[in-house]
């Protein structure tokens, strides 16, 4: 790789290799690795859980964008190749951990019992979320970049403020976001606000290298969970395509926010294998050098490959759960056709808690809007 000597940034598109200092406890051959600090017990039952977790989020994924595509949703946005991220971290929440999501976090919507259609209602634009945060503990999918870090964090001080902390009943906050938001004033605040009470929060980047088209090396010139240390608290950086990492990773910072050890930065390293959304041509800025190196990363292969070497899984359970994820798949397919539209005076509701004169107005012109037309269908 050639260095651009004006501005100590490489020339091509190619990503720098991962640093030594990533947390890896599964090699992308599906070997198992120790790390010291980071100890992990899984059952045979427990790693084909995670299997039949990537898999099933996978194929989600994959019949959200042929829908798109066929024209049945308006937008989605792809996590190919975040699987492992967002299934180990979601796996190691806590009944009440409470998740702060962006609009790429499926993985973890399924973690959290989130039923799918939710999401694909959304992005066919019929609802404007559709679950209820308190059900699942996770929030709407937040479509500004960076700012559900601000609401994650004073839901974190809320926590604090209930004299929770170091109990049974104590939980933490959660908040995922990516690599360009790491730019964005909301999250930086959210950093010094965190810090500076000690909230019981995770913020979990999910550095996938490309901010839209804009790649890591126009976002900082150092690595993003170091960042951390300059606002006083913990950072690490986590193999992200390694499920067994992201899952001790996490589950650590989670107990030491919840035990009052206040925040922490983890940055999962890891790879967009598909575009930004499906508006978006990734071959317009990056090399396809650089996505064929990352798919030999694969989360789901990896884990594969170890089951399969330590005989913990055959044949039939993998084919099995590819079975169960088509089918799951083509039901999904089935009940996002069959939603149903709603109301154009729905889009008024829900506004505000109590009635509004303004929204009022509004609702009663629209009405009157609507009625024109079935008044000129019966003059017609």
């Amino acid at each position: 790789m050639t260095i651009d000597s004006a501005r100590g940034a490489p020339a091509s598109g190619l990503q720098q290799a991962p640093p030594p200092e990533l947390i890896q406890l599964l090699t992308p051959e599906g070997v198992r690795v120790e790390h010291p600090d980071y100890p992990l017990e899984l059952t045979p039952e427990e790693v084909r859980a995670l299997y039949r977790d990537l898999v099933m989020v996978r194929r989600i994924d994959m019949e959200a964008v042929a829908l798109t595509r066929q024209g049945e949703l308006g937008l989605w946005a792809s996590l190919l190749g975040q699987e492992a991220a967002q299934v180990g971290s979601g796996r190691a929440l806590g009944e009440r951990d409470m998740v702060f999501p962006t609009y790429r976090e499926h993985g973890v919507a399924w973690c959290r019992g989130v039923d799918p259609i939710r999401l694909l209602s959304l992005f066919r634009g019929l609802s404007n979320g559709g679950w209820d945060p308190a059900e699942h503990n996770f929030h709407l999918y937040t479509i500004v970049i960076g700012s559900q870090t601000l609401h994650a964090t004073g839901y974190a001080m809320g926590i604090q403020r209930d004299g929770v902390l170091g109990t049974d009943k104590a939980a933490a906050a959660i908040a995922y976001f990516g690599d360009g938001a790491t730019s964005q004033g909301d999250v930086n605040e959210s950093f010094v606000f965190a810090s500076v009470f000690n909230a019981p929060i995770v913020f979990f980047c999910q550095n996938n290298q490309w901010a839209i088209s804009e790649p890591l090396e126009k976002q900082t010139r150092i690595p993003l969970y170091r960042r951390a240390q300059g606002f006083g608290f913990p950072g690490l950086r986590v193999d992200g395509n390694d499920v067994f990492a992201c899952l001790a990773v996490t589950r650590r910072a989670l107990e030491a926010a919840r035990s009052g050890q206040g925040p922490t930065l983890i940055e999962a390293y890891t790879y967009r294998m598909g575009a930004h959304t499906t508006t978006d041509d990734p071959t317009r800025y990056r090399l396809e050098a650089e996505l064929e190196a990352w798919k030999l990363k694969d989360p789901i292969e990896r884990v594969k490959a170890y089951l399969i070497k330590n005989e913990q899984a055959d044949a039939e359970f993998l084919a099995e759960v590819e079975e169960e994820a088509k089918q799951y798949a083509a039901d999904l397919r089935r009940r996002c056709l069959q939603l149903p539209d709603p109301e154009p005076g729905a889009i008024f509701e829900h506004v505000y808690a109590e009635p509004h004169p303004l929204i009022t107005e509004e609702q009663r012109e629209y009405a009157a809007y609507l009625e024109s037309f079935e008044d000129e269908g019966e003059r017609s």
